[in-house]
């Protein structure tokens, strides 16, 4: 897929942008739709992006808004062609009856985010989960069998999509050191042993920045719990939070929002240790794991991470 093409991202741009230039003429909802003769449901249906617009509905509201930019006005029409396009692996039967709508949208935004900022509490991000670690995980919930393997050959399939992109996009990970540690999550330190192997090799290679937020922080962890941030091409309302666990998951892009987590992932990512400090957790980790071994050149003479020594005010 091209990057810019995804059926979700046309759709935002064009709901957007339709209610931007709405805002800015000064009609009301109610009153595109007497003009345009359509319910007021499905004005509001298109600008919340719960349905897509057709080039031949689109023409004549952009003239009744007032936007005659032959430039604009071919664009969004572009966009609106491909935000109907129905033609992608996860719009598949198999993927699609087992998928939440939060997901697939969430797939297509990777495809065109031009940054990432992950905070994983309790597991690696299901983006870089290898297959073994997300069958461990999904495991842990009472979920069919046909869903379990969909959702995991959906992560699979995402993290392939998104392996292809790493090199073009900034990745921030912050995961808590719970995540080196608890075995459990995945029963098998085998699985997580190979697991932080494959995130330490995404490290070395320059693929992600990686900080822990250990034990002895002075930041305490966000009661929100894990979240993900994407930063969409352009300008205006271009970041989207995206949650999940294991009873659901969501798409969030109101601005209050938004900010709040922004302001928490960068207030965690200055109180986690620093990159090099982060590698030597993970590295021992791996090795106390039994995964790939460090080499030599990462752990000879090294330092050990530094506790931060907790202030009178923690």
């Amino acid at each position: 897929m091209v990057t810019g093409d995804s059926p979700a991202g046309a759709r935002r741009r064009v709901r957007l942008a339709i209610r931007e230039a709405r805002e800015s003429s000064g009609f009301t909802q109610a009153q595109v739709a007497e003009e345009m003769e359509w319910s007021l449901s499905k004005v509001m249906r298109i600008e919340s992006g719960e349905v897509t617009i057709t080039p031949n509905d689109l023409r004549p509201l952009l003239m009744y808004l007032g936007i005659a930019d032959r430039v604009v006005i071919d664009r969004m029409t572009n966009d609106a062609r491909i935000s109907r396009r129905r033609a992608m692996w996860w719009d598949e039967p198999r993927f699609r009856d087992h998928l939440t709508p939060s997901f697939r949208q969430l797939v297509q935004y990777e495809a065109e985010a031009t940054e990432l900022r992950h905070y994983h509490a309790y597991t690696v991000s299901g983006v870089l989960q290898t297959r073994a670690y997300a069958d461990a995980i999904l495991g842990q919930f009472d979920l069919p069998p046909a869903t379990a393997e969909a959702r995991a050959e959906a992560r699979e399939r995402s993290r392939a999509q998104l392996m292809d992109r790493l090199g073009q996009i900034d990745f921030r990970l912050i995961i808590d050191e719970a995540v080196l540690r608890r075995r459990a999550a995945v029963r098998s330190a085998e699985v997580l042993g190979n697991q932080l192997a494959e995130l330490l090799d995404l490290i070395r290679r320059g693929r992600i920045t990686l900080r822990i937020l250990h034990f002895e922080a002075s930041v305490p962890p966000p009661m929100y719990g894990s979240f993900e941030l994407l930063r969409l091409p352009g300008e205006g309302r271009n970041l989207i939070l995206y949650r999940e666990s294991h009873l659901m998951d969501e798409i969030v892009e109101d601005e209050t929002n938004v900010r709040r987590h922004e302001e928490i992932f960068e207030e965690l990512w200055v109180g986690s240790l620093p990159e090099a400090e982060s590698m030597v957790l993970l590295e021992d980790a791996v090795k106390a794991l039994g995964g790939m071994s460090p080499p030599a050149s990462t752990t000879t003479g090294r330092r050990q991470p530094k506790r931060r020594e907790k202030s009178a005010t923690d």
